[in-house]
């Protein structure tokens, strides 16, 4: 479990800057060297591969060299854990929400019945007069 939670933390890390959320978007429409990859953005190799070397640690990305072009490639597999995140964190806050609905539906009958009661009262107390 603390593994899991691991790898799900750097998951979420990759995840977290928008440069790696980029590049991810972009590998989606298949795999791409680092020249295509980097191309885009307004930084140093260098520092795109320390991007590249996230999204590798996270298990994200898979890359393989060949001759002097590195291909990435996307693990969508290492995705299959936040999405099992999600699902449990969606059935939580929907059975909090079913419990606060139903709560709110009690006290709205409560309410009504309250009302009703004093109508009657009220009914009654003009009928005797």
């Amino acid at each position: 479990m603390a593994n899991q939670l691991s790898r799900l933390d750097q998951v979420f890390s990759a995840l977290a800057d928008p440069t790696r959320r980029a590049i991810v978007m972009r590998l989606c429409a298949g795999e791409a060297s680092v020249g295509e990859l980097a191309d885009p953005f307004d930084m140093a190799l260098p520092s795109f591969m320390k991007h590249i070397n996230v999204l590798e640690t996270s298990g994200l990305v898979l890359s393989e060299k060949s001759g002097r072009v590195r291909t990435c490639r996307l693990s969508p597999d290492a995705l299959l854990g936040a999405e099992d995140w999600f699902q449990q964190q969606r059935a939580i806050w929907e059975a909090r929400l079913d419990r606060f609905e139903a709560y709110v539906m009690k006290l709205k009958k409560e309410k009504e019945r309250a009302a009703a009661r004093r109508s009657s009262r009220t009914t009654k107390r003009k009928g005797a007069e």
